[in-house]
């Protein structure tokens, strides 16, 4: 697992083994988290007022229910500044992608989002199944394709065609939507990986159950993707991978199996989901 040939973060090559498990073709969809949901009357993050404790330095009107949604911008900004781009929204959160007046009729094969590691483990617990680790979740991805850029291959798009929901443009303002998509797009709208597992790359990234860490001491944690931290905030991160319909070659070539960031445990966004494994009893 891993890459020398992209982010400092995926370094080094190296050999990991995993035993065997059986996972996902799908990124959960809203569908399924509604289920759980209904079933469990369960309480996502987003939905629950933030401890103040946790924040000690955030604007309390800031700290409502909520959760951070992105926003594409009216032309070239800083990449530097993910505010540009990312805004905590009052009242989003899994029903309410955009927020209030904003809803996920109609939308139940999309990936679920705005789901924090604790809902994500939750829903996974639910269902019998479990969070895969870093290193389960990349076999699965490359699906037999040892070394290779993407999931298909190393070609970025091959024949010509966008073959994951990424974003086309440049990243955040222009969007040309050659996958036919702005925004999240049904699970299973592109071609399966070699193991069957449709949207291995893009759409949403995903949890895993790894605390991030990198390979080398020395390495800084990536700030790609990530949206802002609320001021005082020290929750740790856990690994999450995949990529998602917000990473564009021109800031973030991350919808890669070996391709990896941080995400604080506390954040959900507009463009993090799961999916889960089930391992041999």
């Amino acid at each position: 697992m891993g890459s020398e040939d992209f982010y400092p973060e995926e370094r080094p090559i190296r050999t990991v083994e995993v035993d065997g498990f059986w996972m996902d073709e799908t990124p959960v969809t809203a569908a399924d988290f509604r289920r759980f949901v209904r079933e469990t009357g369960y309480v996502t993050v987003a939905e629950r007022p933030p401890d103040p404790a946790h924040y000690p330095d955030a604007d309390a009107e800031l700290l409502v229910p909520g959760s951070l949604v992105f926003h594409k911008t009216s032309g070239p900004v800083n990449l530097e500044d993910v505010r540009s781009w990312w805004a905590y929204v009052p009242g989003a959160h899994w029903k309410r992608p955009g927020g209030p007046g904003t809803t996920i009729n109609g939308r139940d094969r999309h990936p679920v989002v705005h789901v924090a590691h604790e809902d994500a483990q939750a829903y996974a617990t639910w269902a019998g199944k479990e969070l895969p680790t870093e290193a389960e979740w990349e076999r699965a991805a490359r699906g037999g394709l040892d070394g290779a850029a993407f999931a298909w291959g190393d070609e970025h798009f091959p024949g010509g065609v966008p073959a994951a929901n990424t974003w086309q443009g440049e990243f955040p303002w222009q969007n040309l939507k050659l996958d036919g998509y702005e925004g999240t797009s049904p699970v299973a709208s592109f071609s399966p990986n070699g193991f069957g597992l449709h949207d291995m790359c893009g759409n949403v990234w995903e949890w895993t159950a790894n605390w991030f860490t990198t390979p080398t001491a020395d390495e800084a944690a990536p700030a790609c993707c990530a949206p802002p931290r609320l001021p005082g905030e020290t929750f740790p991160r856990r690994v999450i991978k995949g990529g998602s319909h917000l990473c564009a070659p021109n800031y973030c070539l991350r919808y890669r199996p070996a391709a990896r960031q941080g995400e604080t445990i506390d954040t959900s966004t507009s463009h993090i989901g799961m999916r889960c494994i089930v391992r041999p009893a």
